[in-house]
């Protein structure tokens, strides 16, 4: 019997990711909700396309500023860890 010995890797989701998809998905309900009031000639279209186009550089800005600051928070987090491991050692 042959056994296969190919092993699953499973990608650990990181916390960037998510916020990430969930940045996709806002944008995506927005430029819906924006098509949907022009295409019904809602009276706030004007208003809800002006906050598509504020959303489409708002969002992937903060997304980049969370992502900067998660990264700069976990290198100060792995430095200390560094220090007092070092302060440990004989």
């Amino acid at each position: 019997m042959h056994k296969d010995n190919t092993q699953t890797s499973h990608k650990k989701i990181t916390s960037k990711q998510v916020v990430a998809w969930i940045g996709i998905l806002l944008l995506i309900a927005l430029y819906i909700t924006t098509l949907l009031a022009a295409l019904f000639d809602n009276s706030a279209s004007g208003s809800l396309f002006a906050s598509c186009l504020y959303a489409t550089v708002a969002v992937p800005l903060l997304i980049w500023i969370y992502a900067w600051i998660y990264q700069k928070v976990k290198e100060q987090k792995d430095q200390q860890n560094a220090n007092q491991t070092e302060a440990h050692q004989p």
